[in-house]
């Protein structure tokens, strides 16, 4: 798992931060991109997913989505799962059809 350290990603966690209640404070900013991720898909509003495409960019949000979801268990809920494979395939770079 990647460990964030850029500090837009930090403030970006921070403005999010009650997304992450079960994190102690203190390891907010340690979270891991895939976690990050994760719990903004599920659990974010339009607005926190494209404020962290923004600061993450589409292709690594998309690389990262498919790794995870490549896995035999991932956390995503099946219509948010369903949603961004649509969404990446159509919007990614690494998907677009030519």
């Amino acid at each position: 798992m990647k460990t964030i350290h850029n500090q837009e990603l930090k403030a970006f966690i921070k403005e999010h931060s009650n997304l992450f209640w079960y994190t102690p404070e203190e390891k907010k900013e340690e979270i891991s991109l895939e976690l990050l991720l994760e719990t903004i898909l599920n659990y974010g509003d339009q607005e926190s997913v494209k404020g962290l495409f923004e600061l993450i960019g589409i292709d690594m949000a998309s690389d990262v989505f498919n790794k995870q979801i490549s896995n035999k268990r991932d956390n995503y809920f099946a219509p948010v799962k369903n949603f961004f494979q649509l969404y990446f395939n159509r919007h990614a770079q690494g998907n677009i059809k030519q």
